[in-house]
C-alpha cells in the first residue's frame, strides 16, 4: 500500500516560512520533519458464507440505524420476513430498500408471528423497552438500537424479563460492533499489543443536518429528536456507544460515574435539547472519559469525526472512525504506537463478525457476539450519568 503525503516541511517551504521558523526555533531545517509511521497493508478478507439461517422481523424503524442492524443480521444468515413502522416517511423508503418484505399494519402482527425468531427495533427510544419486553414474553429474541431504554425503571424491567424468559437481548452498539477499525482495536488489545489498558477517551461529535447515508440524520429531524423524554438525553443516546467501548476495552466488570454534565449551547428554540455532554468514568480495571456534541461542521464531509484513544501501559491506539481530517475522507483508520514503532492500519478490508456470531447465538443459545452483562451495565451507567448530570444553558 502506497501513501503519498506532501508533509508539513514541504508546505512550509512553499509558503516561504521554513527558514524563518527554523531560525526562530534555533533548530536545523531537518529537525522539523517527523518520521512517518509504518504503513501496514491489511489484505482483503472475504466474508464467509453464513452457517445458520433464522427468520427475523423489524418492529419499529424510527431511526435509520435499522438499516445497519438488518444488514448485520443478514450477513449472519438472517432472512427478513416482515416489518412494521409507525411513520410513513420511514416505511416508504424501507419498502423500496427491501421490496420483497411484507409490511404489516400493527406491532402485534410481528410479535405474534410464530415464524419470527428475532425482533429488531429502532422505534422512538422511549418505546423500545416496551417492544423488547413484549417480544421476549412471546418467545422471541431481541436486537435493539441504542439506547435500548431511556429510564432505570425500563432497564430493571428488561433485566427481569430476561431472567423470566431466558431470551437473548442485545443492544446494537454499532460504533464498536460495526466499525471495522474498532473491531480490530479489540483484537490488538486482546493480544496485549499495548499492555494493560488504563484508560479510554471517546470523542463523538455528531451532525444534526446530514447529507445522505444511513447514520440517522435525514431531515427534517422528527419532533422526538428534540425532546429528552423521548430520546433519553445526549448521554443516554449517543453516550451508549462510548460507555460500551470503555467497558469493552478496559475489561471493567464494575464501574461508576464520577461526574457528568449536559448543556444547551446553540439551540435556544429547543430549550430542553442537549447539544453537548461529557462523562468521567472510573472502573475496577480502568478509567474513561466521553465527550459528545452536535456540532460537526459540513466541511468534514461526513456526519461525525469519531475518535477513540486507548491508553495502555506499553503503548496506545487511536482509531479515527469515519475520516482522517484533511488527509482523506476514508474511515476505519487505526494508529498504534508501542515501544518499537508507530504503525498505521487501514482496516476497511477487515470482516465484521457481530452478525454471524449473533445469529449463531440465536441458534445455539450462546452469548459470543455480546457479553449480556457488559451490554446492560453500559446502559445502566449512561442512564445514571444522564439522571445525575448537571444541566447548563450557555446561550450567546
Amino acid at each position: 500500500m502506497n501513501v503519498k503525503s506532501t508533509g508539513r516541511r514541504d508546505f512550509l517551504r512553499q509558503a516561504g516560512l521554513m527558514g524563518s521558523m527554523a531560525m526562530m526555533a534555533g533548530l536545523p531545517e531537518g529537525a522539523l520533519a517527523a518520521p512517518a509511521p509504518e504503513v501496514v497493508s491489511m489484505p482483503a478478507q472475504a466474508e464467509e458464507a453464513p452457517q445458520y439461517h433464522i427468520k427475523f422481523a423489524v418492529c419499529g424503524m424510527s431511526h435509520d440505524h435499522i438499516y445497519g442492524m438488518v444488514g448485520a443480521v443478514q450477513r449472519g444468515g438472517g432472512e427478513l420476513v416482515a416489518a412494521w413502522g409507525g411513520e410513513d416517511d420511514k416505511t416508504a423508503p424501507f419498502s423500496r430498500r427491501f421490496p420483497g418484505v411484507k409490511i404489516v399494519k400493527t406491532q402485534e402482527e410481528i410479535l405474534e408471528d410464530p415464524e419470527v425468531q428475532l425482533v429488531l427495533t429502532s422505534q422512538v427510544p422511549v418505546e423500545r423497552a416496551g417492544i423488547a419486553i413484549r417480544a421476549m414474553k412471546r418467545g422471541k429474541d431481541v436486537l435493539s438500537d441504542k439506547p435500548g431504554m431511556t429510564t432505570l425503571e425500563q432497564l430493571a424491567e428488561i433485566r427481569k424479563t430476561i431472567a423470566q424468559t431466558n431470551r437473548i437481548y442485545a443492544i446494537m452498539y454499532s460504533e464498536l460492533l460495526e466499525v471495522k477499525a474498532a473491531v480490530y482495536a479489540g483484537v490488538l488489545v486482546k493480544q496485549g499489543a499495548i499492555g494493560k489498558v488504563i484508560q479510554t477517551i471517546n470523542i463523538a461529535p455528531h451532525q444534526i443536518v446530514q447529507h445522505g447515508g444511513d447514520a440517522g440524520g435525514a431531515m427534517p429531524r422528527p419532533a422526538w429528536f428534540w425532546e429528552p423524554d423521548k430520546y433519553g438525553g445526549i448521554l443516554c443516546d449517543i453516550g451508549s456507544h462510548q460507555v460500551d467501548q470503555f467497558l469493552f476495552y478496559t475489561g471493567c466488570k464494575e464501574a461508576a460515574v464520577v461526574e457528568s454534565q449536559v448543556a444547551n449551547v446553540r439551540h435556544p428554540q429547543y430549550p430542553r435539547f442537549q447539544d453537548f455532554g461529557d462523562v468521567v468514568l472510573r472502573g475496577d480495571k480502568g478509567f474513561g472519559y466521553v465527550r459528545l456534541d452536535w456540532f460537526t461542521p459540513d466541511g468534514l464531509g461526513t456526519w461525525g469525526d469519531g475518535r477513540l484513544f486507548i491508553l495502555g501501559t506499553e503503548g496506545y491506539i487511536e482509531v479515527r472512525k469515519y475520516a482522517d481530517v484533511a488527509v482523506k475522507r476514508q474511515g476505519n483508520n487505526l494508529f498504534i504506537v508501542d515501544q518499537k514503532s508507530a504503525r498505521y492500519f487501514d482496516c476497511n478490508h477487515m470482516p465484521l463478525p457481530f452478525g454471524p456470531q449473533f445469529v449463531s447465538d440465536i441458534v445455539n443459545r450462546t452469548h459470543t457476539a455480546q457479553d449480556p452483562d457488559e451490554c446492560l451495565l453500559a446502559a445502566e451507567l449512561v442512564l445514571k450519568a444522564q439522571k445525575n448530570a448537571t444541566f447548563i444553558t450557555m446561550h450567546d
